[in-house]
């Protein structure tokens, strides 16, 4: 399977609400919240205006033509906030593109990216029963802090 990472184009920044749908967690036999999650506001900060803020970089995975997946940071209050200048990373790959590599090489070419702009670090956040931890930790992400449900991730590039 040949896989493509590329930014993202323009007329695809519509393409990172599906994915920010498909980023949420959803453990074992919990029903899937409704679709229209992501317009809620402490959602919508990933995707509103993408592109036009500093640090907003979007590389996706393509695969035969589709786009399988997408990684994307931006400076934001979200759940992995950090600080001022640190940006926030967001990673999500359709169900049927998980857990073959995808999302480690997504992950790998953002921080390089990340690194040639001069950005200092990125964090995320993610659910402790979240089986892509151990994916952040292999990438250099490194906890910071937690609550009772998630991990707050930050990698120094």
């Amino acid at each position: 399977m040949q896989v493509e990472v590329r930014l993202l184009k323009n007329n695809e920044v519509g393409l990172l609400k599906e994915f920010l749908y498909e980023a949420i967690f959803i453990p074992e036999g919990v029903t899937p919240p409704p679709r229209d999650i992501v317009e809620k506001a402490e959602l919508r900060v990933y995707i509103d205006d993408f592109g036009t803020r500093h640090g907003d970089n979007c590389l996706v995975a393509v695969i035969e033509n589709k786009v399988v997946g997408a990684v994307w940071t931006r400076i934001m209050n979200d759940y992995g906030r950090v600080d001022d200048a640190t940006l926030s990373l967001a990673i999500s790959l359709y169900k049927d593109y998980r857990g073959q590599g995808i999302g480690t090489r997504l992950m790998k070419e953002m921080l390089s990216l990340l690194k040639m702009q001069g950005f200092k670090k990125v964090s995320l956040s993610v659910q402790k029963a979240n089986y892509a931890v151990h994916m952040y930790e292999k990438v250099g992400f490194h906890i910071v802090d937690e609550n009772s449900e998630e991990y707050i991730m930050v990698n120094e590039l």
